[in-house]
């Protein structure tokens, strides 16, 4: 009979050695993600679900439903299933869903079952193949979620009330 070298007392959560190596190099599960985001918790937003109106994270959003308005996160996932009927804008956004509105972000990825009808400003941009995109693709040096472009309309000014017309008699 041969024996069985496994002890009892051993941890199967422990890295282990690979026999015959030094102790120095031990193998470890792998990680999908650095142990930091696995700790950040994800917003989800469901398939049934519809959101009218603004989406503000500051972490992130994992969008499988329907979203009319803005979106604005760390992270941004759009779902197969998804549809979002306004603007994004987000450090990292990966599209795989519908989304009529631009895009601002750093880092974007459509994957093949995405459809985007609008905009995608951008550092790094990724389109895989079936992928839809209809509008425009405008790489920036600057952050893209805050750049101002030539044909952007100015942003309102809340400091100075509005004048009404003078009535006259």
């Amino acid at each position: 009979m041969m024996p069985n070298f496994r002890r009892a007392d051993q941890d199967a959560s422990k890295p282990q050695a690979f026999p015959g190596s030094d102790a120095a190099f031990q193998t470890r599960p792998f990680l999908a993600t650095p142990k930091s985001d696995a700790q950040r918790p994800v917003s989800v937003v469901g398939a049934d679900l519809t959101i009218t109106g603004s989406l503000i994270s500051k972490g992130e959003v994992q969008i499988e439903g329907t979203v009319e308005g803005d979106i604005q996160g760390s992270h941004v996932i759009v779902g197969e299933t998804a549809t979002i009927s306004g603007n994004i804008i987000a450090d990292e956004v990966v599209v795989r869903g519908h989304v009529i509105g631009s895009v601002r972000s750093q880092r974007v990825m459509l994957q093949s079952t995405s459809q985007v009808d609008g905009d995608i400003f951008h550092q790094s941009l990724s389109i895989e193949q079936g992928a839809l995109f209809e509008g425009k693709s405008r790489r920036t040096k600057e952050d893209p979620r805050t750049v101002r472009l030539p044909g952007d309309a100015p942003q309102p000014s809340f400091t100075e009330p509005p004048r009404l017309p003078e009535l006259s008699n």
